[in-house]
């Protein structure tokens, strides 16, 4: 009797995921992600002040570089019109007060300024405060208007909100300034451009008519004195109304340099909101997810920076 020999079954190629298949009878293993541990509430403050000084100080680029230049642009476009209207009815403001005998309110148009040289077309609103000087260059209230008799000083901002000054130092003697008020129309010719240290020129005559335009001297943002332009009138002045307000008697926010910090109170309000978005960002980037913080948070958090950082280029120097 022979013997067959027979080949032992053919047995399947063993696959990687089925070396990885657990026996018959064994319990599965479950994979799962492992929890993040919870955030220690000191490791969450800083995590949320790091977030706030950085959202604050991209929304303040933002506001100063771009968003300023266009809030100036429609400010003016509104100051325009509002002047033309006056100038056509015969109401525009020729003194501190108007025709009701109050105290004209901060930003009324007061002026058309123009520059030909230097390519500047600007309506000048009363007062110089940080915050009307937002909108445009601003008349110092305790000098007469431009056209009138005395010496009439007008600041504009060297780089943010537009930099309407921004070219003042180009200005050469003799360089021509055109002003329109509620009086007429009225051309004062340079003297001269002086920065710190920079001789003053000689007293005004009697009877006389000077125009001072004020700005910030050095790089933009980066101010280091004050830069004046002199500039007399050429043809006759005329008489305007008695100032009520005095150089002593100028609030502090309207002189050179100064900060406005009349609404700190709404800047401290924004403030809060920002610290409480800042840690409720912290607390869902860690335990709700990424794309969800992003999708929620992102919109909410440039508003909210942008209106404070709004609030904050109130306290920086008019003349910026």
């Amino acid at each position: 009797m022979t013997a067959t020999a027979t080949l032992p079954p053919r047995s399947e190629p063993t696959s990687v995921w089925a070396r990885l298949r657990p026996r018959s009878g064994a319990r599965p293993t479950a994979v799962s992600r492992a929890e993040a541990p919870p955030l220690s509430p000191r490791l969450q403050l800083v995590r949320a002040m790091l977030l706030l000084v950085f959202v604050l100080t991209a929304t303040l680029l933002i506001q100063l570089v771009l968003l300023s230049s266009l809030q100036h642009r429609a400010a003016q476009g509104r100051r325009f019109d509002a002047f033309r209207e006056q100038l056509a009815k015969g109401t525009a403001a020729i003194g501190p007060v108007d025709r009701a005998g109050y105290a004209l309110a901060a930003g009324t148009p007061v002026t058309f300024l123009e520059i030909p040289s230097i390519g500047v077309s600007e309506v000048i609103g009363e007062g110089t405060s940080a915050s009307v000087l937002f909108d445009g260059p601003g008349h110092r209230r305790d000098t007469p208007l431009p056209g009138q008799v005395g010496s009439s000083v007008v600041y504009g901002r060297r780089a943010a909100f537009g930099g309407p000054f921004a070219r003042l130092g180009e200005l050469q003697e003799n360089d021509l300034i055109r002003v329109t008020t509620g009086q007429g129309t009225f051309e004062y010719s340079v003297i001269g451009v002086r920065r710190e240290g920079d001789p003053a020129p000689a007293t005004l005559a009697s009877g006389g008519s000077r125009l001072l335009l004020v700005t910030a001297a050095g790089s933009a943002f980066l101010p280091d004195g004050v830069l004046r332009v002199d500039a007399e009138i050429v043809g006759e002045p005329v008489i305007g109304a008695a100032r009520v307000l005095s150089f002593s008697a100028l609030p502090a926010e309207e002189r050179m340099m100064a900060g406005d910090n009349r609404t700190l109170w709404v800047l401290a309000f924004w403030l809060q909101a920002m610290i409480a978005l800042s840690v409720a960002v912290v607390w869902s980037w860690h335990r709700w997810g990424h794309a969800q913080t992003w999708v929620v948070f992102l919109p909410t958090m440039l508003l909210v920076g942008l209106a404070t950082s709004g609030e904050f280029a109130r306290l920086l120097p008019n003349l910026l």
